[in-house]
Formats: structure tokens, C-alpha cells, sequence
């Protein structure tokens, strides 16, 4: 990243979708394109320091920790951040890049097989608590629980695809 030419190729490869992934975070299009500018800006101030290997990687993590460092440093909540990002994919479930739903089928995999099959009929077939409760034969209140545990678990998950984010968001068709 020493050369002047490469660091500008990234700059103008990377700058909108860096920008994208930050306004989600943020919701703020001026605080988005600063934390950029502040990742591009301290890549070049360290290129005699730093080694990346895989550089769209470093820098969608070096943005996102810039967003949770400006909150904590305004006393903000990260875990909203991390919230609102998985709230997105399962609010989004069924619109979400076929290629992407392999690896959320991966965590769905590891829920037990009724709180799997609860989810699916809710999220994927949008059917209400009513439909699912009377398909399946089980109260209402069970199909509760397993919703709000199979959705707490593929929370649990998500938090370790969240490098997952600007790909799911810069990529959806809406």
C-alpha cells in the first residue's frame, strides 16, 4: 500500500461501498463519510507499518470499529449497532442474495429441528403465530418461544458473520 497509484485504486474501488456500510451503521451521511475519509486517512499515515493480506476485509473492520469507537467515545451502545445489523438480515430473511443463504442455512442447521421448521413457516412463509400453531398442533405460546429462541440464537450467529453486513446490504435488490 506504498505506492500512491495502488492506495488511490483502492480508494476509488472501495470509497462508496465503505461509505454504504458506514450510513448503515451511522444512519448519518456526514459521520459515514468521515469515519471513511478517518480509516483511508490513517491506512496512509501507517503504509510503512502496516501488512494486510486481504485488504477489502481490513477495511470493512477498520470502518466498523471506527463507528463503535466514535460511540464509545459519545457514550453510545455498540450493541445497538450489532442489533440493527442482525435485526436487518432476519427482518430481510427471504430477500436476502441466494449465495448468502447457504451460510445462513448453516445456522439454521444448528437450531433444533421444530425451532428450525417454526422459523422457516414464519419467516420464509410469513405465516402468523395462529397458522403455524394450528399446522403444527402445538399452542400458541410454544410457537412463541421457539420464534423468540431460534431468533435469539440466529442472533447469536450473525454476530459472527457481521462481515457479512456491506455485502448483505450493498448487494440486496430493493
Amino acid at each position: 500500500m506504498k505506492n500512491p497509484e495502488i492506495f488511490e485504486e483502492t480508494y476509488t474501488l472501495y470509497w462508496k461501498k465503505l461509505t454504504a456500510f458506514s450510513y448503515t451503521m451511522t444512519q448519518d451521511n456526514d459521520l459515514a463519510q468521515n469515519i471513511v475519509q478517518d480509516v483511508f486517512v490513517d491506512l496512509w499515515e501507517r503504509k510503512n507499518d502496516v501488512e494486510i493480506n486481504a485488504i477489502e476485509p481490513y477495511l470493512f473492520r477498520a470502518v466498523k470499529n471506527q463507528v463503535f469507537k466514535h460511540y464509545q467515545n459519545n457514550k453510545f451502545d455498540k450493541t445497538i449497532l450489532e442489533d440493527k445489523f442482525e435485526d436487518y438480515v432476519i427482518d430481510h430473511f427471504a430477500t436476502i442474495d441466494p449465495e448468502l443463504m447457504d451460510l445462513l442455512y448453516s445456522l439454521l442447521d444448528k437450531l433444533p429441528e421444530k425451532r428450525k421448521e417454526v422459523l422457516l413457516m414464519y419467516k420464509m412463509q410469513d405465516m402468523t403465530i395462529d397458522q403455524i400453531a394450528d399446522e403444527l398442533g402445538i399452542s400458541k405460546q410454544t410457537v412463541k418461544n421457539q420464534i423468540s429462541s431460534g431468533l435469539k440464537q440466529l442472533r447469536e450467529g450473525l454476530k459472527d458473520l457481521a462481515w457479512l453486513a456491506p455485502f448483505i446490504i450493498l448487494h440486496q435488490k430493493f
